[in-house]
């Protein structure tokens, strides 16, 4: 005779993982994950040590940024993620003085230390007024292409921190992230099209369909892996910039069931977990290999 308790335990289990994911994707604890994933590829393929103040400056401003958007999308948010949404409303109050608590002790540590950048970290209160409140949505792809150059804008940080802001490596990768985010922000706006058309806001997936904003997200996804190749092969980044290519081959995995009936999670998770996915690769290579 079955038992029922097994029977119900691994259904339990992931009640709870998803429990757990779904927190972390809603409180944007997740997202900030992945902008510090970027600064620790960066530091190890740029042959950079890692410390704590990059790490701290580029997680309180992600958590200030997206913490922000959660509150001037929250219209948006009840049609296309209503748990989101719910989310925001019922623990908002809380999580929206962390991120600009965070965010202002990031920018009065900077100048504090009196770091020579510090007068930089205005950006993020400017993607804030840019994103979600100047309109950009209206306007097609800008909204997308300021998301890549925000996320662009951490190899450029993280080599000005340490003196090398035009290496090329830090060129390399700061154009790679800006190139790989913005098609990330595309595909992310398939889960949205019904929200996105009741809000008049131009998308690639409302323009073209879903179908055929994943055959060009493909496309792009594999031209920038031939760029990366051709970085490598012409002496311009050493070998070791080869690792990128992990993430290239996790987004074409996932671009394919990117669909609209997909939920909350898999964007917000799996789409958003490239950048933690390639931190993750990078560390072991270098453990393993290099």
């Amino acid at each position: 005779m079955t038992n029922p308790t097994a029977t119900r335990r691994p259904s339990s289990w992931a009640s709870s993982l998803a429990a757990v994911a779904r927190f972390l994707v809603h409180s944007n604890l997740f997202i900030s994950l992945a902008t510090v994933s970027v600064v620790v590829t960066t530091t190890r393929l740029a042959d950079l040590p890692l410390e704590a103040l990059p790490v701290f400056i580029v997680f309180a401003a992600t958590m200030f940024v997206y913490t922000v958007n959660r509150f001037t999308d929250l219209a948006e948010d009840e049609q296309n993620v209503p748990r989101r949404a719910a989310f925001t409303k019922r623990y908002g109050r809380y999580w929206l003085p962390i991120g600009v608590g965070l965010y202002i002790v990031a920018v009065a540590v900077a100048i504090a230390l009196g770091l020579s950048g510090a007068h930089y970290l205005v950006l993020p209160l400017a993607v804030v007024l840019l994103y979600s409140v100047g309109g950009i949505k209206q306007v097609f792809l800008v909204k997308n292409l300021v998301v890549g150059f925000a996320w662009g804008a951490i190899p450029l940080g993280v080599g000005y921190y340490y003196g090398r802001v035009f290496a090329p490596e830090i060129l390399f990768l700061a154009t790679y992230v800006t190139v790989m985010i913005t098609i990330a922000a595309v595909v992310f706006d398939v889960k949205d099209i019904e929200g996105d058309r009741a809000e008049g806001i131009p998308t690639v997936p409302n323009l073209f369909g879903p179908a055929r904003t994943r055959q060009l997200s493909l496309l792009a996804t594999a031209a920038v892996a031939a760029a990366v190749v051709g970085g490598v092969v012409s002496g311009v980044v050493p070998g070791e910039f080869l690792a990128v290519l992990a993430m290239n081959a996790y987004v074409c995995a996932y671009i394919p069931f990117a669909t609209p009936d997909r939920g909350p999670l898999y964007y917000g998770f799996v789409v958003d977990g490239e950048h933690v996915f390639l931190a993750a690769v990078v560390l072991a290579l270098e453990w393993l290999v290099w």
